[in-house]
């Protein structure tokens, strides 16, 4: 059949202790999957759990080839977890999606959508309007906001989600933003502004957020503070000492009037979402050249 190629997504899904969410997790994302024809995989990466986490994705393995479980080599770490993944997905795409069933398998689909409109990466927004978050503690939710804020002001990227860890990218951005350091949280930072600061497009879409019903959360907000700082720092130096050493081929270098802004979207999704190619030819070919990064005006 000639035309492009479709995506492969890839799920990676990092586990700690998730015996009582995982496989809900895993079977609606395989659900939400399946009805949209996406061709797909789901990657639970087992991070040292003590539980039956394992166990009960091997079970939904055993029925569904388009999942396994593989074990982290590493050490215990959010970060570490993922990265384990990285190394071992197989799509042309993959999403980071948390285990505990917070993230919607609908906002799923509407990242594929947009990785197979021809964006490079797929950000989603809790706090834009048509986002939601449900039984948000608190504390969390307030620092949260603090945090993004002051992200978006060392960037100038116009996003206010940056540390929310569900987005997804195609593959040719997970292999330019390599070597990836964060051993923990930090990395739902790293990830986006390595590929924001590295020229990447990314386009913004409304989605929901959902706390866990079941098990404990594992961020722990005091040992990570000044984690997501150090990587915030590292990548911001980066951005502004490196004089786009890093950059992908083929992106424009930086303007030196804007010098400070990382990035802008290429696309924020307000309202109707936009329809997925009709067919395979209407799809951007896997090889073709990303969609040029715009640069806002004064």
């Amino acid at each position: 059949m000639g035309g492009a190629k479709r995506l492969k997504l890839s799920v990676v899904i990092p586990a700690h202790n998730e015996e009582d969410s995982i496989a809900e997790t895993v079977s609606e994302l395989a659900r939400a999957l399946a009805e949209e024809g996406v061709d797909y995989e789901l990657v639970v990466v087992d991070d040292g759990s003590g539980d039956r986490t394992a166990a009960v994705v091997a079970e939904l393995a055993a029925k569904d080839e388009r999942v396994r479980c593989v074990p982290s080599p590493y050490r215990n770490g959010y970060g570490f977890a993922v990265r384990a993944g990285l190394a071992q997905y197989a799509g042309d795409a993959v999403a980071i999606v948390m285990a505990d069933g917070s993230d919607s398998p609908e906002d799923l689909i509407s990242y594929y959508r947009l990785l197979e409109a021809g964006y490079d990466c797929a950000f989603g927004s809790r706090f834009m309007p048509g986002g939601s978050t449900h039984d948000y503690p608190l504390l969390k939710l307030v620092i949260n906001r603090v945090v993004n804020y002051g992200i978006r002001l060392a960037f100038g990227h116009g996003y206010n989600d940056t540390t929310n860890a569900f987005k997804a990218y195609r593959r040719e951005v997970i292999d330019n933003i390599q070597p990836l350091i964060s051993q923990h949280f930090n990395l739902t930072v790293e990830m986006p502004l390595k590929a924001i600061v590295r020229g990447h497009s990314y386009a913004i879409t409304p989605i929901s957020w959902t706390n866990r019903a079941k098990g404990v959360s594992k961020l722990s907000l005091k040992e990570m503070g000044s984690r997501y700082l150090f990587i915030v720092l590292y990548v911001f130096f980066e951005h502004h000492l490196s004089r786009g050493d890093y950059r992908r081929r083929g992106a424009s270098a930086p303007v030196d009037v804007h010098g400070w802004r990382a990035g802008t979207p290429s696309v924020l999704v307000h309202g109707a979402f936009p329809a997925a190619p009709e067919s395979v030819k209407d799809a951007r070919p896997l090889t073709a050249s990303p969609p040029e990064v715009p640069r806002p005006a004064d």
